[in-house]
């Protein structure tokens, strides 16, 4: 889910990758989305007016969504196990702002190069660390059976490890915020900067099609679920290109889902503007 008014000089998207089997999944990530968002929403006006305060809210935001999902899943034992990631990227005053738990990537493309600028809530992540410290052999980490476990997510009890940016990331014109789940990392990171970043002159929205075909041309029998935003920063005065929802295209498994959310931002007299929004699901 994403809200970037016209005009506006800032908005936010909200990604939540379910976990717990496909039901229970699906409506972890619902609760969770739709408590981040009415958190955010109803508290706009405090966005511009305290910029200090957006990690305090955004964390506010969190707990006030694992605390429904607790109550969810208390009045619903059947349904006990289940959770989510968080992603919440928030753009103001020509600043990045995030909240993230679990494993989806937050990602800033600038000159053609990407970085990461979440932390990855992933055993993963701590595995290489181990091959890195000579803890453990590159063998041994790839082929660990908790590999692909995250280590924090929102299941409605205690969360173990929360990302909140500690400094605003200052945007520039030309940036690309790629917020993603963790199915994106069928591509590298430099593939996903080649995509994105190949012909400046296309708009979010052609890019996010760019990038899901990417994606789908690896036709990966293990591909997961994909949802991701692109948020482009484009210069003062620039003329927004149309926009057009990307097209279906044949997935690799049928039960798989695809959401894109593409959004355009210029700046204005110093701030970020953002103009145009498309969605598109499977």
């Amino acid at each position: 889910m994403a809200d970037f008014p016209t005009g506006a000089n800032g908005g936010f998207a909200i990604l939540a990758d379910g976990m717990g089997g496909h039901a229970a999944g699906d409506v972890a990530s619902k609760i969770v989305v739709s408590e981040v968002f009415a958190t955010l929403k109803l508290r706009a006006d405090d966005l511009g007016s305290d910029a200090g305060r957006i990690g305090a809210l955004l964390q506010d935001a969190a707990e006030g969504a694992n605390t429904s999902l607790g109550a969810y899943v208390a009045a619903s034992p059947d349904q006990s196990g289940m959770g989510t990631t968080l992603l919440a990227p928030l753009v103001v005053g020509g600043a990045l702002h995030w909240i993230s738990v679990g494993d989806s990537p937050l990602y800033l493309f600038r000159d053609g190069r990407g970085l990461r600028l979440n932390a990855n809530h992933a055993m993963a992540e701590r595995l290489d660390q181990w091959v890195a410290e000579g803890r453990i052999s590159e063998h041994a980490a790839q082929t660990h059976p908790d590999r692909h476990c995250v280590t924090s997510v929102l299941m409605g009890r205690e969360v173990h490890e929360v990302d909140v940016d500690r400094a605003p990331m200052a945007l520039s014109a030309g940036d690309i915020i790629l917020a993603a789940s963790d199915g994106i990392e069928t591509l590298s990171l430099a593939e996903m900067a080649e995509t994105l970043c190949s012909d400046m002159n296309l708009s979010s929205a052609a890019l996010a099609q760019k990038l899901q075909q990417r994606v789908l041309d690896y036709a990966d029998p293990d591909q997961d679920n994909l949802a991701f935003c692109v948020i482009r920063v484009l210069p003062k005065g620039r003329p927004i290109a149309p926009v057009a929802s990307p097209h279906s295209a044949q997935l690799c498994k049928p039960r798989l889902r695809r959401l894109t959310f593409a959004a355009v931002a210029s700046r204005r007299e110093g701030e970020l503007a953002f103009e145009t929004l498309t969605r598109s699901s499977s």
